[in-house]
C-alpha cells in the first residue's frame, strides 16, 4: 500500500471519528429540551434523533461543498492529506475539552478553525471571502435569528393560548414537541454530516481518488450519516444537561418555540445558501430567546456568558491545536 492511500484512508477514519464525536457532542443540540419538558424519555429522544439525523444526512450537499471546496486549497498528495489530518486532529480535540466541561460549543466551528489553523501552519490557501461569507456572517447572524425568531413564537404562543388551561396546554405541546425535535435532529443531520462529507471528500480529492468537479460518492454520504447517527444514539448528558436545565428551566411551550425556531433556521442556512451554521449556536440562543419573554431574570446569565466565551474560543483554539498537529505529523510523515 503506497503513502498516499495509507493517508487517505486514515484521514477517512479520522473525519468518522469527528463524525461519531459530534454526534454525541450535539446530540443535545436536537433533544435537550424535549428531554427536560418530559415530552420524550431520554432513549426514546435518542433513537429518534439518531435516525432523523440519518435521513437528513441524505437530504442535500450544498453545506458539504462548501467545507470540500470553499474554505481552504491543500495541495495534492501526502502533504494535502497531513494539512487535512492535523484540521480534523483539532477539531476532535476541542469537541472532547468542551464535552468535559458540559459547555455546548460549535463542532462545525471547531472543525473550520481546525482547517484554517492547519492551512496557515503549512503555508497553504485560505479561502477568506469564503470563511467571512459562509462561515462569520452566518456564526453572528444565526444565533440573532435564532433568538429572534423563538421569542416571536413563544409571544405568539402566548397570544394564541392565553385562555387555555395550563395542563391542557402542557399536555398539547409535550406532544408537539415530538414533531419539533424531530425536526431539529433532522436539520442537524441536514447540517452537520455535510460537514464530514465535505471533509472526506476534501481528503479525497487532494488524494487524487476523484476531481474537484465530481458529486460526493453514495458510500461517503452513507458513512458519514451513519457515525453521526451512532454518535447521537451514544448521547451527550454533559451537556443536555447544561441545555435542557441549566440556561433556563422550560416548559413544553418554551422547548416547541425554541425547536421550531431552531430547526428553521438550520434548514434555511442549509438549502438556501450553503452555509455551515452551528447548531449548537442555534438551538443555544433560541432558547435564551424563549426564556427572554417571560423575564429577563429566567435566563441563566451566567451560564449563558460561559457558553459565549466557548463560542468566541472556539475556532483559535482548535486552529491552533491544529497547527500543532500539523507540524507534528509533518515531521512523522514526512
Amino acid at each position: 500500500m503506497d503513502l498516499t492511500l495509507a493517508l487517505v484512508i486514515g484521514v477517512v477514519v479520522i473525519a468518522l471519528i469527528f463524525d461519531y464525536t459530534n454526534g454525541f457532542h450535539d446530540a443535545a443540540n436536537a433533544i435537550a429540551t424535549s428531554v427536560s419538558t418530559r415530552a420524550l424519555t431520554p432513549r426514546a429522544a435518542l433513537f429518534m434523533a439518531a435516525a432523523m439525523n440519518f435521513i437528513g444526512a441524505h437530504l442535500g450537499t450544498q453545506v458539504a461543498q462548501t467545507v470540500g471546496k470553499g474554505i481552504i486549497d491543500a495541495p495534492q498528495g501526502s502533504h494535502g492529506l497531513v494539512i487535512v489530518a492535523a484540521g480534523l486532529i483539532g477539531a476532535i480535540t476541542w469537541n472532547m475539552i468542551t464535552w468535559y466541561f458540559g459547555l455546548p460549543s460549535s463542532s462545525s466551528h471547531a472543525l473550520i478553525g481546525g482547517l484554517i489553523g492547519s492551512a496557515l501552519a503549512s503555508a497553504s490557501v485560505v479561502h477568506w471571502d469564503g470563511v467571512v461569507e459562509k462561515v462569520v456572517i452566518p456564526m453572528i447572524l444565526s444565533p440573532l435569528v435564532g433568538f429572534t425568531l423563538a421569542a416571536s413564537i413563544m409571544i405568539a404562543i402566548y397570544w394564541i393560548f392565553r385562555n387555555a388551561q395550563p395542563g391542557k396546554a402542557n399536555r398539547g405541546f409535550r406532544y408537539a414537541q415530538t414533531v419539533s425535535a424531530a425536526a431539529m435532529a433532522l436539520g442537524h443531520g441536514l447540517q452537520d454530516a455535510q460537514k464530514t462529507m465535505g471533509v472526506i471528500f476534501l481528503s479525497l480529492v487532494v488524494g487524487g481518488y476523484v476531481a474537484p468537479t465530481d458529486d460526493i460518492p453514495q458510500w461517503v454520504i452513507l458513512a458519514a450519516a451513519a457515525a453521526i447517527s451512532l454518535g447521537t444514539y451514544a448521547g451527550g448528558w454533559r451537556i443536555m444537561r447544561t441545555l435542557g436545565r441549566r440556561i433556563i428551566a422550560l416548559d413544553p411551550p418554551q422547548g416547541f418555540a425554541a425547536e421550531a425556531a431552531a430547526s428553521t433556521v438550520l434548514y434555511g442556512a442549509a438549502i438556501g445558501f450553503g452555509a455551515p451554521i452551528s447548531t449548537t449556536h442555534t438551538i443555544t440562543s433560541a432558547i435564551m430567546g424563549v426564556g427572554s419573554t417571560k423575564r429577563l431574570s429566567a435566563v441563566r446569565w451566567g451560564v449563558a456568558g460561559n457558553i459565549v466565551t466557548a463560542w468566541v474560543l472556539t475556532i483559535p483554539a482548535a486552529a491552533l491545536v491544529a497547527a500543532l498537529s500539523y507540524f507534528a505529523l509533518h515531521w512523522a510523515v514526512e
